[in-house]
């Protein structure tokens, strides 16, 4: 089956035939010529047919194909399934789900006491209890991992450890491109230097030898034994060298002493010769002897090379390159070529810039566990407090001295800026054993001290009690941390008197022994008299955050100790003092000078033995137990925002009294100094007792029966601020209080007095109570009470204001009842509610559970108040509440009612924890806390069934809409509910293990049918309305139905997901396809996507599956039934990508990201390690199955890449389209971003299947290999000032090449070649190329017939790529491409039989003329160790040893060190066109024997000449190209005419005549198909250049063979092109807007700089109009830049130069405008304006003169000189500039002056007037130029000069009539030009018109006078004529025209 499978995946991933039409389209856009056009189609009739068929198909909406039923299909292909080797791909895994049980807690036990459970009677506190104490539930997707975008997998690392750096030729350091020294890596060293004078001739340019320049000359021998003359400016050896001679090339040295002193000639082979000079005839004479040894020995024999050197330098390149590659079978170098490519390999996807960034931005954190509160904590660490009265108190002295009575801490956390006190106290005792001991008589329970443990001590909570007793540390957590936040430690002593008697001597500066002592006596007393009574003393406070972000203040110091006033003691007058504090002026604070050591620091990580607030451990906790920590309560304002659900059993009360006011009591005397003593009581009956839940201070037990507050001496209304907490009991009722005993308290300390009566310390004042309940609720409001002098039983009945005024027997109140106390409560419990809604909501459930019956209607109301709940409760109790609205939910019997009000309560408490911004709760609690219980009633039905039916309810309500957009917006919440119950539901019934079909049951498919038809609307039609809800909801249902693809049907799910996407259509706006892709890819992201889509084949009957072999992976109605989700996401995506950005951008990403999924998904990756393991034997048949499942969607995603690439890329695909889906594309241009992310796709698919390729067409595979090749990127430098960014493209980059070329190597197409050679041209990486020659040596060897056979293109192509890459930067890249050179030419030779390698040989040295040529060969150090490497080859090379093999490569070597001599120059003039095209043309002529040759010299030039412009000149090498071949076919008989018939088109053309038949180099494959496409080029040239008269020559050489060969459709094109050709001729000639060139000479001076092109002269062509100007700035720019810019002059004068006037320090430059000359007689052969341009050669410019010496004088003796220019080939040439070969004079006399200029201007209102439409403002200013009569100028002045009597006798009588009879014309042409201006003009110009004729007439009549003519003489014949012409032009009478000049005549 598998194999079945990949058999046919490439074959059947083209949609039908029909669309196979489409693919060829495509290709057809990326093929080049029209014969491959030809070869693909036959003819066009097929893409007409194709596109006509798919325009007429309208746009309609993406065809609804019903999916299959799934689960029927796995079990009817059970067999097949769980036989394949690969089922896993096919079958979801067992065990998928499960439910885990467990809970995490901090503490070490729970924090619920045992019994709670037994102990609790309301619900509320029940379900509290149940809910802190019990497990969570998780249901666990084994894969979840899986199941969301890529970014969630569980893989290690998208992005390599280390992305592998790859070296581009581009990144080479530039300092490195010319490196000398490796050409003096010398074998011999440099063998001689020194100064020589070099004649700057080049070895192929013939010009005079007379330009000398001193250079410093090297003489190095060279690796291979050659030996090369290199020069340089000076003794450096700079970066490039000025020129080198390769001796191996030279064949003698001569002096000769004519050129110069001391000058030798250096011979070459190919009879040219380099001449140098040297300074002194000694220097000569060494320089020849050395370089006479060197040529001699080169003659004797070839040099012999030493084995070492070789193989040191190359052997390495020999074993690896010659005796494997060539002679390996072509399996074994596939194979290692393979292997060795994927060595190292990255995952395409890591260098996706998006997997790089990793933005997890959009992606939903993990839903952590509720836990308790995340806010800022620290601890406080309390070392010491030490006043200034100090004393050894004990005998034994242990330590230093100490206080000398004790105090007492409490510390605290007051919030400035709210105004509040925000935590618990936390107390400490910091006095020493020996200060302690002083209260030890006082003290409840003995000091046990903290040193040991007695064996039967109590614990609490598994801690000694001992160990709680004095703890020093405390953990204060602060919610919301800001820099107004102070640590208040507040000081207190035993009670003694007034604050300040008492703190007096600690501020006195007297004696501190003595004053030490005494205090010490006192406190003695004190302790032991009240010791159990406190009093204020001081208060200290310091800062604790730094800022707002919750850095601790760690070097903050505390405040000194301040006295504590007695007046200002409540925290509000803590909260001032605090306050004023801050400011700097403290003055009026009473400081007592005191030394407070507490540090407060961030909690560490290793922080152990920390008990809770209500002394529970923490993990993790020592069994020592020793320095134990506390957590103290934070006081959390009640806010939502800082409320969090309760997650542990917390129940404390804190209670506050505040103000007692006893100033106007009559009842007690004494009531002063006021003790204030708390106890909690459970009964009000006279044996009552207190409850042991107070919370005691340091040194006592941990819980007291009661507790006291500190006392203010001699007050009578006391203000209190102590903090009193209790632990409240688990059930509370009515009878529970707190009851507060007032006593005075004596202070006297009288030494004389009775123990006894010492004994009445305290003497009762007072009762007062509060009770904790009030209609079952907690009060904790601010309370103020009365007192009661007496405690009757039953109290608690008289707390009503009632029952004090009644004045009852029982109560005595103080006075009259008055609310005299002031109490605060606070309530700290995660069991208690003070909300009265959820109060009686929870009242009413219990009722109803304990069996009373339900009245209608209630629970509604109950339910509906619940809206009224206070947010911060419903978000304390949120897991309780919600759970218990589930069990509501789900034990409703018969009314809807309830339900829809149950889930309507729900939504309200969903959407204000979203409002809240504590949407994470209630993840928290789906995910962790609920749970679907099992309904009571046997009839009920489960929570999933219910809910679902409720949201459809809400949805379907039309009327409450804000419900329904709630329940859009917070969807998620119930879907996840859903999902939820019904994985519980499954596992804990037990069904998960039923089939699919029969888990639930038919009602709840019905209604998830319903809630899905209910929700639509909603998506589709209020999308625009409610965007955020509509968005919401899609992304949540279609979660909920990722999940229920997991538990229920799948073939029910598939149609759910159908009938949801038929909601949407493909003209939906922007946001819709937005939700339809969202939606999509989260279906798609389900973690067994693969086994979802059935990647199998479905098999049908033998002969349909031959019919339809294309369509079991094409998009059609069956493959998307049978691949259901794929083929539903490709379908939408084919629809998307023809529409606009946004929408194409949306669906690329989709399926970007899912491939990005697939590549990263270990699961599949492990599958393809495995396979590869099992079937190792089978290495290329099976590594690719696994991922053939994995893309299941890939073939169809190869489609529409290619769809969009080419759409992109060509514009003639419009109007098709590739799917079924008949639709018409009308998508715009792919940007490059999506063409990118296509291209990203489609090449990991191919890279993923493309060892399933092997039974491709050849069409597909060229089709792809184009596509692969348009993806690579040039050279991975898009962002290289990026550095990483660089980084990544250059991975891409070597990925692209690899797959590629792993793509290529299993299909031996020729086409393959192409894409190889595309690699070399693109600049691929060090690592990418070494692949690339890896596959090109393995393609040469094996096909040899298509290098070396035939046309020479392949074997053309590749020796340039080669060559060039011979001058890489890279080594690496230079040896394997000399490598492969070699082998080349070795493969020749072997494929001639061992005679020859000419083709090759012959190749590279065209090569090598082209890369001069195109000034690629930089470098050229770098491609001299490239020759060595390849001569060392040939040298080593055994099996060759015994052929002329060697001989010949080192033959060719010489050839091409030749050819290199011209590489300089041509580096030099870079710049300069005109010189480079000299070079070159040069050389073309240098290779008269070697047609080959010369053309690629013509090609080069006719490129230099496109890219500048000058389509004429490129048009002339395209002819000369051309004659060439026709001269070469003709002499071989294959053509009837050679070079002669180019004749007409170019006199040049006998150049071509001059080629030499020497059959040495002829390895020309020139025919008449070859001819064809050149004559073709000269017609597409010519046509360009504006030349349309010549095309008909060209095309009269096509026509006869295009009808030879019945090619009628091209001969239907030609007569095309020269009808189009004739019809251009007719337009220019009418419009004269054809400009074929302007001329200049040019003459250069100053030998420094221009060396043999000094004194030339040169007409140089320019293109159109070109201005005086612009050449002469154009020169000054270019040669300024040559030889700076102040060096450079421009000669305006068109005289002759005399050079011993220049200054030789400037170059001079003369410019001269100059026109084509004509005789009269070739005048009148040339008539029209293109034959007086074209094939031009005689030019003429002219220069004034008087033989005074001035350049202007009268007209008398004003002369002129005519100079005529004969040049050595006509215009237009191959070149811009021709040199001047001859040069005429003529001088003209003053009367020759005369003449000629009447004449001209005849000529010139000739010209003007003839024209069809004329020009009347040139007419007119002509015309007054001619007829104003001025004394000294215009026509007249030359009359009188030469016509008067007194002068015509001075000149010759022939002279004289010349000049009359040109004046004759002259007025006669006037006469013409004002008729036709009369004519013209309008009506305002009249008055114009008739002084022009005034002036004629008076000129005429002047005129007469001086020559003495009657005017009808002057007139008579030519005028009349003259006039019946002009009439005959304008259309008008003769004779009208005649009469008006008549008047004029007879003047």
């Amino acid at each position: 089956m598998a194999l079945h499978c990949l058999q046919n995946i490439f074959m059947n991933s083209f949609p039908s035939a029909k669309e196979m039409s489409f693919f060829n389209l495509c290709f057809l856009c990326k093929m080049s010529d029209e014969g491959k056009k030809k070869k693909m189609f036959g003819s066009d009739a097929v893409l007409l047919a194709t596109t006509e068929t798919q325009r007429e198909q309208p746009i309609e909406k993406t065809k609804v194909v019903e999916p299959l039923d799934y689960e029927n299909v796995i079990l009817q292909r059970k067999v097949q399934i769980y036989s394949d080797p690969l089922r896993d791909l096919l079958i979801f895994p067992i065990e998928d789900v499960s439910v885990i049980i467990g809970r995490q807690r901090r503490t070490v036990q729970s924090t619920v006491p045992e019994d709670a459970l037994k102990k609790a009677q309301s619900l509320f506190v029940k379900e509290c209890i149940k809910t802190y104490s019990s497990d969570w539930h998780v249901v666990n997707y084994k894969y979840e991992e899986y199941s969301g975008d890529f970014r969630m997998l569980p893989c290690k690392s998208f992005r390599p450890d280390k992305i592998p750096s790859h070296v581009f030729e581009i990144d080479e350091d530039f300092e490195k491109d010319e490196d000398s020294s490796s050409l003096c890596s010398q074998k011999g060293g440099v063998i001689k230097q020194g100064w020589l004078h070099k004649a700057n001739v080049n070895s192929t340019i013939t010009v005079t030898m007379k330009v000398f320049k001193r250079r410093y000359f090297y003489l190095s021998q060279l690796t291979d034994g050659s030996y090369i003359l290199n020069s340089y400016k000076d003794e450096k050896i700079s970066k490039e060298s000025k020129g080198c001679i390769f001796l191996d090339a030279c064949n003698d040295v001569v002096q000769c002493p004519k050129m110069r002193r001391y000058a030798f000639e250096l011979k070459t082979i190919d009879k040219y010769s380099h001449y140098l000079a040297a300074e002194t005839e000694q220097e000569m004479e060494e320089w020849l002897v050395t370089l006479r040894k060197i040529i001699q020995s080169n003659a004797e024999s070839l040099v012999q090379e030493k084995k070492d050197t070789v193989e040191s330098v190359q052997g390495q390149f020999i074993n690896k390159y010659l005796h494997s590659s060539p002679f390996s079978s072509r399996i074994e170098t596939d194979q290692l070529n393979k292997l060795s490519r994927n060595d190292g390999r990255q995952n395409l996807f890591s260098f996706d810039p998006e997997v790089q960034r990793l933005d997890f931005s959009g992606i939903e954190p993990d839903v952590k566990p509720f836990e308790e509160k995340c806010s800022r904590r620290f601890v406080v660490y309390c070392h010491d407090l030490s006043l200034n009265l100090l004393a050894h108190l004990s005998d034994r002295s242990e330590g230093g001295p100490t206080n000398v009575e004790p105090f007492f801490l409490s510390l605290a956390l007051f919030d400035l800026k709210n105004n509040c006190k925000i935590s618990a106290d936390f107390h400490v005792d910091l006095n020493p054993p020996s200060v302690r001991d002083m209260l030890l008589d006082n003290s409840t329970s003995g000091a046990e001290g903290s040193k040991g443990r007695s064996p039967g001590e109590s614990l609490v909570h598994g801690v000694p009690e001992s160990c709680l007793r004095y703890i020093k540390r405390g953990v204060f957590s602060v919610t919301d941390p800001h820099v107004e936040i102070f640590l208040v430690a507040r000081v207190e002593k035993v009670l003694q008197g007034s604050i300040t008697h008492c703190a007096e001597p600690y501020m006195k500066n007297s004696d501190p022994g003595k004053t030490a002592q005494k205090v010490h006596k006192v406190a003695k007393q004190v302790c032991s008299r009240l010791g159990q009574y406190r009093m204020p003393f001081g208060w200290a406070a310091r800062p604790v955050f730094k800022d707002s972000q919750g850095t601790l203040d760690s070097e903050g110091k505390f405040s000194p100790l301040y006295k504590q006033d007695s007046g200002k003691l409540s925290n509000e007058d803590m909260l001032k003092l605090l306050a004023e504090y801050k400011k700097p002026e403290k003055t009026k604070l009473q400081v007592i000078p005191a030394h407070l050591n507490i540090v407060i620091k961030d909690i560490p990580l290793d922080f152990t033995n920390c008990v809770t607030a209500s002394c529970i451990p923490i993990k993790p906790f020592e069994k020592s137990c020793e320095n134990i920590a506390v957590e103290v309560e934070e006081l959390v304002p009640e806010v939502a925002k800082y409320c969090y659900p309760f997650t542990v059993y917390k129940n404390h009360l804190y209670v506050y009294p505040l103000h007692l006011k006893y100033e106007n009591q009559k009842v007690f005397a004494k009531a002063r100094n006021i003790a204030v003593c708390i106890e909690f009581r459970d009964s009000d009956e006279a044996d009552a007792r207190p409850l042991k839940c107070i919370y005691g201070k340091p040194g006592g037990p941990l819980l007291t029966t009661n507790a006291y507050a500190a006392v203010l001496h001699h007050n009578q209304s006391p203000e209190f601020y102590d903090e009193i907490k209790i632990e409240l009991p688990i059930h509370l009722h009515q009878k529970h209080h707190l009851l507060f005993t007032f006593y005075h308290v004596s202070c006297e300390i009288n030494t004389k007095t009775t123990s006894k009566k010492q004994d009445t310390v305290e003497t009762q004042v007072g009762y007062a109570w509060v009770p904790l309940l009030k209609d079952g609720r907690i009060i904790t409001l601010e309370q103020h009470l009365p007192v009661s002098s007496n405690l009757p039983p039953g109290y608690l009945g008289l707390g009503d204001t009632e029952s004090r005024r009644v004045g009852s027997v029982d109560a005595k109140w103080v006075d009259g009842a008055k609310p005299l106390f002031k109490i605060k409560i606070h309530l700290n419990s995660t069991i208690y509610t003070q909300d009265m809604h959820l109060h009686k909501f929870f009242q009413y459930c219990q009722l109803v559970q304990a069996g009373a019956k339900e009245v209608p209607g209630e629970l509604v109301k109950y339910l509906k108040c619940l809206h009224a709940m206070e947010t911060q409760v419903m978000i304390q109790f949120l897991p309780v509440i919600l759970m218990q609205l589930f069990r509501v939910l789900t034990n409703v019997t018969q009314e809807d009612e309830v339900a829809v009000n149950c889930t309507m309560v729900l939504l309200h408490i969903v959407s204000k924890c979203h409002e809240e911004g504590l949407d994470h709760y209630l993840r928290s609690f789906i995910k962790y806390v609920f749970r679907a219980e099992k309904p009571s009633a046997t009839q009920a039905k489960m929570t999933h069934e219910i809910l679902v039916l409720s949201m459809a309810t809400i949805l379907k309500q039309s009327a409450d809409f804000l419900a329904i957009n709630k329940l859009l917006k917070y969807s998620w919440f119930f879907f996840e509910a859903l999902a939820k119950s019904m994985a519980i539901y499954l596992l804990e019934e037990n069904k998960i293990k039923l089939p699919r079909g029969q888990r639930f049951p038919d009602s709840y498919q019905h209604a998830l049918h319903s809630l899905l038809l209910a929700i639509i609307p909603h998506v589709t039609i209020r999308y625009n309305e409610i965007p955020e809800e509509s968005r919401n909801v899609n992304f949540s249902l279609a979660n909920f139905l990722k999940r229920c693809l997991t538990f229920m049907d799948r073939g029910f799910v598939f149609n759910l997901i159908n009938d949801y996407i038929s909601g949407f259509s493909p003209k939906d706006p922007k946001l819709l396809v937005e939700y339809k892709f969202e939606f999509l890819q989260t279906i798609c992201s389900h973690e067994h996507y693969i086994p979802l889509n059935l990647p199998m084949t479905f098999s049908k009957p033998k002969l349909q599956r031959i019919q339809d072999v294309n369509l079991e992976y094409s998009l059609t109605d069956e493959y998307c039934r049978h691949h259901f989700l794929v083929g539903m996401l490709l379908r939408e995506a084919s629809v998307a990508l023809q529409d606009n950005y946004d929408i194409r951008y949306t669906a690329i990403a989709v399926l970007k990201n899912l491939l990005i999924k697939h590549a990263f998904d270990n699961r599949y990756q492990h599958k393809v390690r495995h396979v590869l393991l099992v079937f190792k034997h089978n290495v290329l048949e099976f590594p690719a199955k696994a991922h053939v499942r994995v893309l299941a969607f890939a073939w169809c995603i190869l489609g529409y890449s290619n769809y969009f690439l080419e759409n992109s890329t060509s514009a003639t695909a419009a109007g098709l389209c590739i799917t079924s889906v008949s639709s018409v594309s009308h998508c715009s241009r792919l940007d490059q971003f999506e063409i990118r992310t296509l291209l990203m796709c489609y090449l990991y698919i191919v890279k993923m299947i493309s060892e399933a390729f092997r039974s491709c067409g050849s069409c597909s595979v060229e089709h792809h290999l184009h596509l692969i090749c348009f993806l690579s990127p040039d050279a991975g430098t898009s962002e290289a000032d990026i550095v990483h960014q660089a980084l990544l493209e250059g991975n891409i980059a070597t990925e692209v090449c690899l797959t590629a070329q792993r793509f290529c190597e299993i299909n031996s197409l020729l086409k393959v070649f192409d894409i190889h050679l595309a690699f070399l041209k693109n600049g691929q990486s060090e690592a990418a190329l070494k692949h690339v020659f890896a596959s090109l040596r393995a393609f040469i060897s094996k096909f040899p017939s298509a290098f070396f056979k035939g046309r020479v293109n392949m074997c053309a192509a590749l020796c340039y790529e080669i060559l060039k890459c011979c001058t890489s930067k890279l080594t690496s890249t230079r040896n394997e491409a000399s490598a492969l050179l070699y082998l080349l030419m070795r493969n020749n030779f072997e494929f001639t039989k061992r005679r020859t390698f000419l083709r090759t040989h012959l190749q590279i040295i065209i090569a090598v003329s082209q890369l001069i040529a195109d000034v690629a060969l930089s470098g050229g150090t770098r491609f001299q160790d490239s020759l060595l490497i390849i001569n060392n080859f040939a040298n080593s090379d055994r099996p060759m040893k015994a052929t002329a093999f060697p001989s010949e490569v080192k033959d060719l070597t010489k050839r091409i060190r030749t050819v290199l001599m011209a590489t300089a120059q041509m580096k030099e003039h870079e710049k300069d066109p005109e010189m480079l095209i000299d070079l070159q043309y040069s050389l073309a002529k240098s290779y008269a024997s070697t047609p080959e040759l010369r053309k690629t010299w013509l090609d080069s030039m006719a490129k230099i000449h496109v890219k500048n412009g000058d389509f004429s000149e490129a048009a002339m090498c395209y002819v000369h190209v051309a004659a060439l071949v026709a001269e070469f076919l003709h002499r071989k008989k294959l053509f009837s005419s050679g070079c002669t018939a180019f004749r007409k088109i170019t006199p040049n053309i006998d150049e071509e005549g001059a080629m030499k038949e020497d059959g040495g180099m002829m390895d020309v494959h020139y025919s008449e198909e070859v001819l064809v496409e050149l004559l073709e080029q000269c017609i597409d040239g010519l046509w360009k250049a504006e030349r349309y008269e010549t095309i008909s020559e060209v095309s009269k050489l096509i026509i006869p063979i295009y009808e030879k060969r019945r090619e009628f459709e091209k001969l239907t094109q030609l007569y095309r092109t020269l009808h189009g050709a004739y019809a251009k001729i007719l337009e220019v000639m009418h419009s004269r807007k054809r400009l074929l060139g302007t001329f200049f000479r040019v003459a250069f001076y100053g030998q420094t700089f221009f060396e043999e092109e000094d004194g030339k002269e040169y007409i140089y062509k320019e293109p159109k109009l070109t201005g005086l100007s612009e050449i002469s700035f154009r020169l000054l720019k270019l040669y300024g830049e040559k030889f700076g810019s102040e060096t450079v002059k421009i000669i305006q004068d068109s005289n002759k130069v005399n050079v011993k006037d220049l200054d030789p320090k400037y170059a001079h430059i003369q410019v001269t405008y100059v026109k084509p000359y004509f005789e009269d007689k070739e005048i009148s052969e040339r008539k029209t304006e293109f034959e007086r341009n074209h094939n031009i050669n005689r030019f003429v410019f002219e220069t004034p003169y008087t033989l005074s010496g001035k350049k202007h004088g009268s007209v008398e003796e004003q002369c002129k000189k005519r100079t005529v220019l004969t040049t050595s080939n006509s215009f237009p040439y191959v070149k811009k500039r021709i040199p001047v070969n001859y040069e005429h004079q003529v001088n003209l006399k003053p009367i020759d002056v005369a003449t000629d200029e009447i004449k001209d201007k005849t000529a010139e209102l000739q010209k003007l007037c003839s024209a069809s439409d004329v020009d009347m403002i040139q007419l007119q200013l002509k015309l007054q130029g001619c007829v104003s009569v001025q004394v000294n100028a215009g026509p007249l002045a030359y009359a009188r000069a030469f016509l008067s009597d007194s002068q015509s006798s001075k000149y010759p009588a022939k002279k004289v009539n010349e000049l009359k009879e040109m004046f004759r014309k002259f007025i006669q042409a006037c006469g013409i030009a004002l008729e036709l201006n009369e004519r013209l003009i309008k009506e305002d110009q009249l008055e114009y018109h008739e002084g022009l004729k005034s002036n004629f007439r008076d000129m005429v009549k002047e005129l007469s006078d001086i020559i003495h003519e009657q005017a009808h003489t002057m007139h008579s014949p030519w005028m009349h004529d003259s006039l019946h012409v002009f009439c005959a032009i304008s259309g008008t009478s003769g004779d009208g025209g005649y009469c008006s000049l008549r008047p004029t005549a007879e003047i």
